[in-house]
């Protein structure tokens, strides 16, 4: 199935869903991507600088890995890679309340990774922009 591309659609259909557990980016040298079987990361990304992992908070704690504990919200909507603006609208959203966003897009959705002190604003956020958007098209 193909993902949504129009803004309107994604933003009243985005349904955030917050996960629990905190995760925490971290960053390990490039030789050691070996480890990355064994640490299971959520994610990861190459960089010139080393691989940055996105791991649960216990498996950072655990390998001594240090970063910020962050939570997970997924924005539900099957969102098409091509779409345009939907980053920009959430992102505006939340730095209007003073929350950071580092997103990971995937094939299927939006995942957004909050400070954990902010998750329950966050969402609450986020549902208020899908809302809004929900009515803005029944209007």
């Amino acid at each position: 199935m193909a993902g949504i591309d129009d803004l309107q659609q994604l933003l009243a259909g985005m349904e955030p869903e917050l996960h629990d557990g905190e995760f925490i980016f971290c960053t390990v040298p490039d030789g050691r991507i070996a480890d990355q079987v064994r640490l299971n990361p959520l994610g990861m990304f190459r960089e010139a600088e080393g691989l940055t992992l996105i791991l649960p908070r216990e498996t950072a704690e655990r390998e001594g890995l240090a970063g910020a504990p962050m939570r997970m919200i997924t924005l539900t909507v099957h969102s098409s890679l091509e779409a345009v603006g939907l980053t920009a609208a959430f992102s505006t959203r939340l730095a209007r309340e003073g929350i950071s966003a580092n997103v990971v897009a995937a094939f299927h959705h939006d995942h957004i990774f909050v400070p954990a002190a902010d998750a329950e604003k966050a969402l609450a956020v986020l549902k208020a922009l899908q809302k809004e958007s929900a009515e803005k098209g029944r209007g």
